[in-house]
């Protein structure tokens, strides 16, 4: 379907991929990974022609049809919502354009070039393009009435929607999509995970959200030493099964049947585990194709997140009574009435995600509520990770001065220490000296996780946590928040991290507050807390 010859890639004296030589198939999902700075957009950019390689070429089997969601949202500005998805088979819209044309230069002539086009037209099933367009852009949440307005008029969170249906209209032959979930909701991201698992053609796809990547990638394509290796399987799978491999490459002395019984049996529990999920289409019979000695142990490397508390918090951990927040006469939440358990982990969710930012803000005493109050337990010591954390960096100072900030004792303050602090969290060597200044997104939300490690907090507070991170930092911090004991605050878009550590969801509505110990998926797929939902967030 589509492949990669003898691919290369150099900036200066740093490259990217080497002699790269590999395949994507017809019906196959790919999850594109690796390490932040491997080449993960690059590589789709040069499977999509907007880049050129160093050397070789990329090759797409004669008469099918690529499409890639657009990552620049004014391309389309001038046209209308439904002629910007309608675009994604460019040769149908085309056409379409060319008739419209020849009917408004209506002569003997033209009706029969007008004749030869619809016949084109029909056998691209043209004439439904525009109710299949709208179908697409109402599953993805964008409303009919806003179809015929242009792309320069409309909310720039939107825009995402409507190149996202783009990308899916027509059904093209390879689809080929960097961050396809970014600004969606849980129910839009949900219906494309469905829609991407019955999808026959070849998806080639980056994300950071492992929930995605689990339920729609039959294979795992990972980037690594400037070359690209398909593994069979979904993300966790890989995941797993590389650690795995690595816990057994350490274990020299484990006779080579032992190893393989143990990989046998990590296959079936996967096996058992997939024909529970959604995954098992008929598409999706990638265990069969599982093959032991595909495992590998991973080369990445995984931060040490490690949430140790200085004590342990009593009963009572914090109570809220009445809480209400509007923003510009906007009412985010009121009636907030909340009393945290000791070793709660909580999912604070809401349509709204500045409901959740200012529940916070108002807890940590950053701003002020409109009405009620809280009150800590007094044995509890909370450590905040806000959404927003640029207020913390703008000294310029190294990594080490910056971390020092928050020590507590002399051995602390060491360089030493901290240097060693930061190594966990793969500011290694020369990076520690890193300054403030410069630091990307992932790299200043793990210099916040160090703060926070270093506070030794019993109450944790985490506003979209997983925000710039990679996936190994994802994954790490995921499984750090499991072990914890203490007690979690924390709103995500990622969903796999909702479903594996919440074990209580606390929604914020205008309306009060729905309060549920359940599981994340139990509580969006509960018939009778979506119709509480949907009135509380009524207002009339």
């Amino acid at each position: 379907m589509l492949s990669v010859s003898n691919l290369s890639i150099q900036f200066g004296k740093r490259v990217l991929f080497d002699n790269v030589n590999t395949s994507f198939n017809n019906g196959n999902c790919y999850g594109i990974i690796g390490a932040n700075g491997a080449g993960k957009s690059t590589f789709l950019k040069i499977l999509s022609g907007k880049t050129d390689p160093t050397s070789g070429h990329v090759h797409l089997e004669p008469g099918k049809r690529m499409s890639v969601l657009d990552q620049d949202h004014t391309i389309y500005d001038e046209n209308t919502v439904l002629e910007t998805v309608i675009m994604g088979n460019m040769s149908l819209f085309d056409i379409k354009k060319e008739i419209d044309f020849l009917y408004e230069n209506y002569s003997d002539e033209n009706a029969e070039k007008i004749g030869a086009l619809q016949v084109k037209f029909e056998e691209m099933d043209g004439w439904n393009a525009e109710s299949n367009a709208a179908s697409l852009l109402s599953n993805l949440g964008v409303k009919e009435s806003i179809h015929q307005t242009k792309m320069t008029d409309i909310d720039p969170k939107l825009k995402v929607r409507v190149l996202l249906a783009k990308s899916l209209f027509g059904d093209p032959d390879v689809l080929i999509m960097d961050e396809p979930t970014n600004d969606l909701d849980y129910e839009t991201i949900t219906w494309l995970e469905d829609y991407l698992a019955n999808f026959d053609s070849c998806i080639i796809v980056v994300s950071h959200d492992r929930h995605f990547l689990d339920s729609v990638c039959t294979h795992i394509s990972d980037i690594d030493f400037g070359k690209i290796n398909h593994y069979s399987g979904n993300y966790t799978f890989w995941y797993e099964s590389s650690q795995l491999a690595a816990r057994q490459r350490a274990q020299q002395n484990k006779k080579a049947e032992e190893k393989k019984k143990e990989l046998e049996e990590f296959i079936a529990r996967f096996s058992a585990n997939v024909a529970k999920s959604k995954q098992a289409t008929s598409r999706k019979k990638m265990i069969e194709k599982l093959n032991i000695h595909e495992i590998k142990p991973s080369s990445r490397r995984y931060p040490a997140i490690i949430f140790e508390r200085e004590r342990e918090a009593g009963d009572q951990i914090l109570n809220i009574q009445d809480l209400s927040k509007s923003v510009e006469n906007e009412l985010l939440f009121s009636k907030i009435h909340l009393n945290l358990a000791k070793g709660d982990k909580v999912l604070l969710y809401s349509k709204d995600s500045r409901a959740t930012t200012n529940f916070y803000q108002i807890i940590t005493e950053n701003i002020n509520s409109d009405s009620g109050e809280f009150k800590w337990g007094v044995t509890t010591n909370h450590s905040y990770l806000p959404v927003d954390n640029n207020n913390f960096f703008t000294k310029n100072i190294s990594l080490v001065d910056w971390l020092r900030n928050w020590a507590k004792t002399e051995e602390e303050r060491e360089e030493v220490y901290l240097r060693g602090f930061l190594g966990k969290m793969i500011f290694s060597g020369e990076e520690a000296l890193k300054k403030c200044t410069v630091l990307s997104g992932g790299e200043k939300v793990r210099c916040m996780i160090s703060k926070m490690m270093m506070k030794k907090g019993n109450v944790l507070i985490l506003d979209e946590p997983t925000n710039h991170l990679d996936l190994e930092s994802i994954t790490a911090f995921n499984n750090s928040l499991n072990r914890f004991k203490g007690t979690v605050l924390f709103s995500t878009h990622d969903h796999q991290f909702a479903k594996t550590i919440a074990n209580r969801i606390v929604e914020l509505t205008p309306k009060g507050v729905i309060d549920r110990y359940m599981k994340f998926d139990e509580y969006m797929n509960d018939d009778k807390i979506k119709e509480i939902r949907t009135s509380m967030y009524t207002l009339s």
